[in-house]
C-alpha cells in the first residue's frame, strides 16, 4: 500500500492574526491555514465590509451545494477575480442569466459526449507522445507545462475542430500564470474593502487576459468567416452548437457573449485537468509500487485488439483511481465561494445577509475526522469498505447540485487517456531535491513548477 505524503504548505500551530492572514493570503489562500482548520467545521473572520466563513461540515456544504441557486449564488468574488477572462460566462453569472446561458449550452455537452470526443482525445495523447518521446532520455521535463499542453490541445480539437498551434499553447500557459497571481492578488485587495479604482494587480492582469481571450476570439472570427462565404460549411463541434443555440426568446449569443462562454470551457475544460493531471504525475514518479501496478494494467489496455479503446476503460481502474486520489489530495478548484442572500444560521452562528461561505474543498478532503490517513496518496482507498462513507460525504472535486462541474466525465475520461499513454511508454522518475511547492490561487498550482524525468520503457 502507497505510503506517500505529497507537498503541503507548512501548518502553523495558531491562528494567524488579522495581519497576517492578509500579508499570507495575498500568496495563496493555503497560506492562512492552521493545525485546527483540518479538524473544525466552521470558521469565520471579519472581512472589511462583511464576514467570510470557511465550511467544512459535510451535511451543511451538501445543502449548500444542492440548494437553491437564488439563495446561495456564486459569489461576487468570483466575477471580481475571473470578469477580465471569463466576462459574464456561465461559470461565473447568476439569476436568470445563468438559466438562459446553460439552457443554451445543453446542445454543446452534448457534443461532448464520451464517444464523440474520444478520438479527438486520442490524437492529442498521440501528439503528446510524440512531443515527450523527443524529452524522455533522463533529462528534467516540465510537465505541469506538457499537461497544460495536452488538455488545452484536446479542448481546443473539441471546441474548434483543430489542434492547438504550439506558440498558442506557450502564450496561454505563461499568461494564465501571470493572470492568476494578480487577480488573486486583487481578490484580497477586493476583500479588504480596498478600492478597486486603485489596484494595480487588476490594471496589470487585463494585458494577461487579454493574451488568453485573443487566440479564443480570432477562432470565433475565423470561423464567423467560414460562414459567412461557405454557409454550408458547419462542423460539428462545440463552438458550431453554440453559434446555432437559441434561447425561449429565439435569440442568439451575441459574439461577445460566444467568447466569454468560449472562454469558459476552454478555461475549465484544461487548466483544471492539467493541475491535477501534473500532481497525479509527481505522486507516481514518488511511488514505484503505483506506478508498477498501473504500467502493468496499461499494458494490458493498449493490448487489446485494435488499441486502447473506451470498452478497454475497465482494465484502466487504478489509473482512475491514481487521478481520483489525486484530486482529493490536491483539488484543482480548492475552495468554492457563494454568497448568502438571507439571513442564516449554521452552528450557532448567525449570518447576516450579504456573508460569504467559502466551502473549502482542500479541508474537506483532507479532514482529520472523516479520513483515514488523510494527508497520504492512496488510490486504493477507493477500492476500500471502511472509506466508502468519507468518499460518499466529503469528496466533491467537481463540486455538487445544479452547478456540479458538467465536464466532469470529460476530465475522467481524458486523464485516464493522459496517463495510461504516459504509464505505456514511460518511466517516470522524481529530479533530486525538487519538491514542488502548492499554491492555491484562482487553481492549484505549483509555484515552482513540477519537473521530473522520463526514459522510455523498454
Amino acid at each position: 500500500m502507497s505510503r506517500i505524503i505529497g507537498p503541503m504548505p507548512e501548518v502553523r500551530k495558531t491562528r494567524p492574526s488579522p495581519l497576517t492572514r492578509i500579508i499570507k493570503g495575498r500568496h495563496s489562500s493555503l497560506d492562512v491555514l492552521f493545525e485546527r482548520s483540518y479538524t473544525m467545521k466552521m470558521g469565520e473572520f471579519a472581512g472589511a465590509r462583511r464576514r467570510f466563513y470557511f465550511l467544512t461540515q459535510p451535511d451543511i456544504v451538501d445543502r449548500i451545494l444542492k440548494g437553491d441557486n437564488d439563495l446561495y449564488p456564486k459569489s461576487d468574488l468570483m466575477g471580481t477575480v475571473l470578469h477580465q477572462i471569463l466576462g459574464n460566462g456561465v461559470f461565473v453569472s447568476n439569476g436568470e442569466t445563468w438559466k438562459r446561458q446553460r439552457q443554451m449550452m445543453n446542445p454543446a455537452f452534448e457534443f461532448a459526449r464520451i464517444s464523440e470526443v474520444f478520438p479527438l482525445m486520442m490524437q492529442a495523447a498521440e501528439a503528446m507522445k510524440e512531443r515527450l518521446d523527443a524529452v524522455a532520455d533522463g533529462r528534467e521535463v516540465s510537465v505541469d507545462f506538457e499537461m497544460t499542453h495536452v488538455t488545452a490541445d484536446i479542448i481546443f480539437r473539441t471546441i474548434f475542430s483543430e489542434p492547438i498551434p504550439p506558440e498558442d499553447a506557450e502564450s496561454i500557459f505563461d499568461a494564465f500564470n501571470h493572470y492568476q497571481e494578480l487577480a488573486y492578488i486583487h481578490g484580497v485587495w477586493n476583500m479588504a474593502g480596498l478600492p478597486q479604482a486603485l489596484s494595480i494587480p487588476r490594471l496589470r492582469a487585463i494585458k494577461h487576459a487579454r493574451n488568453i481571450r485573443g487566440p479564443l476570439a480570432r477562432m470565433v472570427r475565423k470561423r464567423f468567416e467560414l460562414l459567412e462565404t461557405n454557409p454550408e460549411t458547419k462542423p460539428a463541434d462545440i463552438l458550431q452548437s453554440l453559434i446555432e443555440a437559441k434561447d425561449d426568446a429565439g435569440k442568439k449569443f451575441t459574439e461577445k457573449e460566444l467568447i466569454d462562454q468560449i472562454a469558459v470551457m476552454f478555461l475549465a475544460g484544461h487548466e483544471t485537468s492539467a493541475s491535477a493531471l501534473s500532481w497525479a504525475l509527481y505522486l507516481i514518479a514518488q511511488d514505484r509500487d503505483v506506478q508498477d501496478r498501473m504500467q502493468a494494467e496499461t499494458d494490458r489496455a493498449f493490448g487489446q485488439e485494435g488499441g486502447l479503446q473506451p470498452k478497454h476503460f475497465k482494465f484502466l481502474k487504478l489509473t482512475r483511481d491514481v487521478f481520483r486520489e489525486t484530486l482529493r489530495l490536491y483539488p484543482p478548484v480548492s475552495f468554492v465561494p457563494r454568497d448568502i442572500t438571507i439571513p442564516e444560521t449554521m452552528r450557532g452562528k448567525n449570518l447576516k445577509k450579504g456573508s460569504a461561505i467559502f466551502i473549502s474543498l482542500w479541508l474537506l478532503q483532507r479532514h482529520r475526522e472523516i479520513w483515514k490517513n488523510p494527508d497520504t496518496f492512496d488510490p486504493d482507498r477507493f477500492s476500500r469498505e471502511d472509506e466508502k462513507e468519507a468518499i460518499r460525504s466529503a469528496y466533491m472535486p467537481f463540486s455538487q447540485g445544479p452547478r456540479v462541474c458538467l465536464g466532469a466525465s470529460f476530465a475522467l475520461q481524458e486523464s485516464a487517456i493522459i496517463l495510461s499513454m504516459i504509464a505505456r511508454h514511460y518511466d517516470i522518475t522524481p529530479v533530486e531535491g525538487h519538491v514542488p511547492k502548492p499554491v492555491a490561487r484562482l487553481t492549484l498550482r505549483s509555484e515552482n513548477g513540477i519537473r521530473l524525468r522520463l526514459r522510455k520503457r523498454s
